[in-house]
């Protein structure tokens, strides 16, 4: 299979951008991501998904999740590289209107622009069937109103604009529950009036901010709705498939660096004068953590392929499996590399611990490792459902 060995040119791209991503300091500060994210926009490496007709690469979801992994794996991941091109830039590449292709695709690709993803809600979680955000249309003018709330939202205070997933009013609750549920995507400009946002306070370490929005009643013009009415959830999961692949991407990226600085300090630590990781209570359990990082970077790179493809229903499949198999993957690096350094692992210095909680990110957004198995039982095994 083409997704075992990758080509010369996906390695020549995986080798240039690990390069590209060394020469920057890994930081959790706003404006060195922000500058990191422009010199990447400026190497194409941002946009290399969208389409070339709108200034970007051409390339795929696989060359993408590429790009995230090696830029986390130098400890420089960027968080919106999951949300503004891979979910947005390919929603609206597959479904929008032209004005809107022409509008968003090229500086989505060249970095001046930002798109965020507001799905979750406070009730629903991400469970699209139990959405409550409405839109309804005004008779009178076209617009369409938005009413909704939503939580855990990234990078809203950076993006000029979110894309949101709501649902058309004339279906009922019940309805939606039962999954009759058409979802509908619109893009929300950040400047709209009844459009509010509110910083969630956290206590993970990273650039990218979380936001609980507020939808009061915002007004949107008729093209501000993102493909088809009726086309219900074919265009949601066109953006939540490259969503999982990449937040697998992000959490391969992360154990890899934890790893790397692992391996360093293993090699040079020595107490009675042999380096520690001549041990193989200490060189087994990093051995394990890179086979399941290899294992998970494999599924990824099927999921990838298959999106790619044109095959939704097999990316599907895989993506769940690839972002389960990274966050499980991630999480364990990351413990491992901590112990492997002792209590330095838990200092500034050496940038391991602020890992602890960012690598629980993995297992648990964009939908838990419970969901995944829940997807996996009734989907692939054809299991029944307990609820």
């Amino acid at each position: 299979m083409t997704t075992l060995i990758e080509s010369n040119e996906h390695k020549s791209l995986r080798e240039a951008v690990a390069a590209f991503a060394k020469t920057h300091p890994h930081t959790t500060n706003a404006e060195d991501n922000t500058r990191l994210w422009q010199a990447a926009a400026k190497l194409g490496y941002i946009g290399v998904n969208l389409p070339e007709a709108y200034g970007g690469g051409g390339a795929g979801i696989t060359e993408l999740s590429l790009v995230l992994e090696e830029l986390g794996a130098a400890g420089n991941p960027l968080l919106m590289m999951i949300v503004s091109p891979a979910i947005c830039g390919t929603v609206i590449a597959r479904f929008g209107t032209e004005e809107q292709k022409r509008e968003w695709l090229p500086p989505l690709a060249d970095g001046t622009r930002l798109m965020a993803f507001g799905i979750t809600e406070p009730d629903a979680g991400s469970n699209s069937h139990r959405i409550t955000t409405t839109a309804r249309r005004d008779a009178a003018t076209g617009d369409w109103i938005l009413t909704g709330r939503k939580v855990f939202v990234s990078g809203v205070d950076i993006a000029d604009a979110t894309l949101i997933v709501g649902r058309t009013e004339t279906v009922s609750t019940k309805e939606g529950r039962t999954g009759n549920l058409k979802p509908c995507l619109f893009i929300v400009p950040r400047d709209a009036p009844g459009f509010e946002r509110r910083a969630i306070d956290m206590e993970l370490n990273a650039a990218e901010r979380q936001f609980e929005l507020t939808l009061d009643d915002v007004r949107l013009p008729a093209d501000a709705l993102v493909g088809d009415e009726d086309a219900g959830l074919l265009q949601l999961f066109a953006g939540l498939n490259p969503e999982r692949v990449m937040t697998a991407a992000f959490g391969i990226g992360m154990g890899r660096y934890a790893l790397s600085r692992a391996l360093e300090y293993a090699r040079e630590r020595t107490v009675w004068k042999t380096p520690i990781g001549a041990h193989q209570a200490i060189a087994h359990p990093l051995a394990q953590a890179h086979i399941d990082l290899e294992l998970a970077r494999l599924m990824m790179q099927k999921a990838a392929h298959l999106y790619d493809a044109g095959d939704d229903v097999g990316a599907g499949e895989a993506a769940n499996m690839a972002k389960y198999a990274a966050g499980e993957a991630c999480v364990k690096a990351v413990d491992q590399a901590v112990h492997t350094l002792g209590g330095n692992g838990l200092t500034r210095e050496y940038g391991l611990a602020r890992l602890i909680t960012a690598s629980r990110v993995a297992r648990i957004a964009p939908v838990s490792r419970e969901m995944i198995l829940n997807y996996v039982s009734h989907q692939t095994l054809g299991l029944p459902k307990s609820y």
